[in-house]
């Protein structure tokens, strides 16, 4: 799996975040101050990006975290098989893949689309 790890103070929203092996983009951050035996914590708030999923997670602040590492690209709609599902060109290396369609999204060929790419993981963005 694609991913790197970094310390959970320099995450913030927006960031991407691996939370039950699953990547999740942080929805909020947010830190306490340290107690007298402790260490600060910070509390994430995060949506699943190829499931939707909502996940929090709560860790000390110089803990290492897990990171994946998710490609923006371009492609262009080759055929749309069903309502929900289309074969869609990579631009830049001409590969044609099948994804499923977001539901308030409707694709006609020649259509170009950004999507999000980790390992074989792919989700079209509206």
């Amino acid at each position: 799996m694609a991913k790197e790890q970094k310390e959970v103070r320099d995450l913030q929203e927006g960031n991407y975040v691996m939370i039950d092996d699953a990547a999740c983009e942080i929805n909020s951050y947010s830190t306490a101050k340290p107690g007298k035996h402790g260490s600060a914590k910070a509390r994430i708030e995060a949506e699943g990006v190829f499931d939707g999923k909502k996940r929090s997670l709560s860790q000390p602040v110089d803990a290492k975290i897990w990171v994946p590492i998710i490609n923006r690209k371009q492609g262009q709609v080759v055929s749309v098989e069903s309502a929900d599902v289309a074969q869609v060109m990579d631009l830049e290396t001409y590969e044609t893949i099948t994804i499923k369609t977001p539901g308030d999204v409707s694709l006609s060929p020649d259509d170009e689309i950004e999507y999000l790419e980790m390992e074989e993981q792919r989700k079209i963005l509206e």
